[in-house]
C-alpha cells in the first residue's frame, strides 16, 4: 500500500534518521527479516532494498509482516493525516479501535455500516482500498496490538488482558495471538511479577514531539474542579482527572495521572479502575484519554499549514506544540460551554464546581477520592434553578440535558450530529463549535464568535478598513483543517500580549 502524503525518499530520509516528528505516519517493513518496524526503532537500519513502506500497522500486517518486539509498533501515536479528516473511514478505524467489532461476526459488520450510515460492502471496500484488509481483520489486529501492549507493560492476568481486548475465551485469544503475530502471548511476558491487579496500571503513550505540556496544563488547570480534576500525585507534577465511559448497558469508571516524559515523547500514565465496572470497555477508555491530551497530533503538519497565515497576519505568532485541551465526553463540553456563555472563565469554573457538588457522583478509587462529571439525567428542573446565573440559561441547560437523553437516535452522543443542537433554544454556533472542539477534538474550528479571538484578529490584520467577516472566511479557509489550533493559537498570543485579563467574557452568545 502506498502513502499518499509522504514519498518514499522522504520515508526513508525519516527512518535513517530516526526522526520522531514521523513516528507513527508511517511503518517500516523489513522483509528479509519478515518484520516491520517503526520509523523509530533503534535497530541497525535495513538496506533500502529490502525496505517497504506502509501506512498503517494494518496494512504491514495484511503483506505477512510482523510486528518488531524491539521499537513495539503498537505503542507508536496514532496518525489521522493519511485518513482524511472525518471521513468515513476515519470514523469507522476509531469505532473499531474503540472494539465496535469485539463480536467478530458479519452482524457485527453490518451494525458498524448502518452507524456510519453506508453499506456494509461499501465499508468493506473503504477498508480494502486503504489497508488492504476487511474490517474484521483490522478489528482483530488493532485487538492484538493493544494486548501486546498491556503485556509488555502490565502484570495483568492474562485472561484479563484478553478479555479487556475483545476475546470471549483464553483459547481463542492464544491461538489468534500465535497466528497472527507469530509468537505465543508467553513471549511478549518476559518478567515474572506477584503482582496480578486488573484495576491498578501504568502505561506508556506516545506522541510526537514538541508538546507544549505546559500550555495544556494551565489552559486544564484554569477550568479544573477539585476531585474531578488534580495536577499533582505522590510528589510529581502532571494531569489527572477521572473518567467514564458508557456502550449499552456497560461502563467503565476510573482515574488516570499523567506524567510527561519529554525525552522519550512520551507520557507514563498511571491508570486506576472500578473493579466491578466493564474492562472490554478498556480500549474505548484509553481512546478517551489520548483525546483528552491530543496525543495523536501531527505538530510540524499543523504548523506548516498554519505558518502559511503570517502572509495574511504578519504579526501572528505560532507557537509549535500546541494540543486540543479535550473533555471527558461531548456532553461535558456541551454543559461547560453552556456555563461559560457571556461569563468569564473564573465565573463559569465557579459554576462548574457548584454542578458537581450538587450532582457528581463519588467513589473511592485506589485510595484516591474521586469526583465523576454528572450525567445528563442528573440535570434536573431543581438542581438548574440553584445555579447562580439567569433563568434563560438555567432553561438553555436543562434543554440540553433533556435532548442528550431522549434524542430520538440509537446513536451514542458522541456520535449524534452538534448541528441538532442549534434546534434548542439558548444554544448557538459558539456553543456547538465549542462542544466539538473540546467533546470530540474536531480540529477545523476557528471560534469565530469567541470574543478573544475576534479582538485578536482585529490587532493582527495589517489593514483596519477590511471588513471582520471577510477576512474571517479567507483566515478560515487558509487554516483548514487546522482552525482548532489557531484558536489555540490565537488564545495563547492574546494571554501573552496582555489584551485581556482573567475575567474576559469567552464569547458572544445570548
Amino acid at each position: 500500500m502506498s502513502i499518499s502524503c509522504l514519498s518514499p525518499a522522504i520515508c526513508r530520509q525519516a527512518r535513517l534518521s530516526r526522526d520522531p516528528r514521523f513516528d507513527g505516519r508511517f511503518f517500516v517493513g523489513v522483509h528479509s527479516t519478515g518484520i516491520y518496524c517503526r520509523p523509530v526503532c533503534p535497530a541497525v537500519s535495513a538496506s533500502e532494498r529490502n525496505v517497504q513502506y506502509f501506512a498503517s500497522a494494518a496494512a504491514a500486517a495484511a503483506a505477512g509482516l510482523r510486528p518488531c518486539l524491539r521499537c513495539r509498533p503498537e505503542s507508536a501515536p496514532g496518525s489521522s493525516a493519511w485518513r482524511g479528516t472525518r471521513t468515513t473511514l476515519e470514523r469507522a478505524m476509531r469505532l473499531i479501535e474503540q472494539g465496535a467489532l469485539n463480536g467478530d461476526t458479519s452482524q457485527a459488520v453490518e451494525q458498524l455500516a448502518q452507524r456510519l450510515g453506508i453499506s456494509s460492502r461499501w465499508l468493506r471496500k473503504l477498508f480494502n482500498d486503504a489497508l488492504g484488509t476487511s474490517p474484521l481483520q483490522y478489528a482483530i489486529y488493532c485487538r492484538l496490538l493493544f494486548a501486546k501492549q498491556l503485556l509488555h507493560e502490565t502484570s495483568m492476568p492474562v485472561t484479563q488482558i484478553a478479555l479487556a481486548c475483545g476475546f470471549n475465551s483464553i483459547r481463542r485469544f492464544n491461538e489468534v495471538f500465535q497466528q497472527r503475530l507469530q509468537l505465543p502471548p508467553t513471549a511478549i511476558r518476559r518478567r515474572s511479577s506477584t503482582e496480578t491487579s486488573q484495576t491498578h496500571i501504568t502505561l506508556f503513550l506516545s506522541y510526537r514531539p514538541p508538546y507544549a505540556w505546559q500550555q495544556l496544563r494551565h489552559f486544564l488547570q484554569w477550568r479544573s474542579v477539585a476531585d474531578m480534576e488534580w495536577f499533582e500525585h505522590q510528589g510529581q507534577q502532571g494531569y489527572g482527572r477521572t473518567l467514564r465511559v458508557r456502550q449499552l448497558q456497560q461502563q467503565l469508571r476510573g482515574w488516570f495521572f499523567a506524567v510527561d516524559e519529554p525525552k522519550q515523547h512520551r507520557f507514563r500514565v498511571e491508570v486506576a479502575l472500578v473493579a466491578e465496572d466493564s474492562l472490554a470497555l478498556l480500549p474505548m477508555w484509553l481512546q478517551c484519554l489520548r483525546q483528552i491530551l491530543d496525543l495523536d497530533a501531527e505538530p510540524a503538519v499543523i504548523h506548516g499549514r498554519l505558518s502559511a497565515l503570517q502572509h495574511l497576519l504578519p504579526e501572528l505568532q505560532l507557537q509549535l506544540g500546541l494540543r486540543l485541551p479535550g473533555c471527558g465526553s461531548v456532553a461535558e463540553a456541551g454543559i461547560r460551554a453552556i456555563l461559560g456563555q457571556q461569563v468569564s472563565v473564573k465565573q463559569a469554573t465557579k459554576l462548574l464546581r457548584q454542578l458537581l457538588q450538587q450532582t457528581g457522583e463519588n467513589l473511592l478509587i485506589n485510595g484516591r477520592h474521586c469526583v465523576f462529571f454528572p450525567e445528563p439525567t442528573a440535570l434536573t428542573d431543581e438542581l438548574c434553578a440553584t445555579l447562580p446565573m439567569p433563568q434563560s440559561r438555567q432553561q438553555t441547560l436543562l434543554r440540553l440535558a433533556r435532548y442528550l437523553q431522549t434524542a430520538d437516535t440509537p446513536m451514542p452522543p458522541d456520535e449524534r450530529p452538534l448541528a441538532d443542537w442549534l434546534t434548542l433554544k439558548g444554544i448557538g454556533p459558539w456553543t456547538v463549535a465549542y462542544a466539538a472542539m473540546r467533546g470530540l477534538s474536531a480540529p477545523d474550528i476557528l471560534l469565530s464568535g469567541d470574543l478573544v479571538v475576534r479582538k485578536q484578529l482585529l490587532q493582527l490584520l495589517p489593514d483596519p478598513a477590511v471588513k471582520i467577516e471577510v477576512a474571517l472566511q479567507q483566515i478560515a479557509k487558509m487554516a483548514a483543517p487546522w482552525g482548532s489550533y489557531l484558536t489555540l493559537n490565537l488564545w495563547q498570543q492574546a494571554a501573552a500580549d496582555d489584551t485581556c485579563n482573567d475575567n474576559r467574557r469567552s464569547n458572544i452568545e445570548a
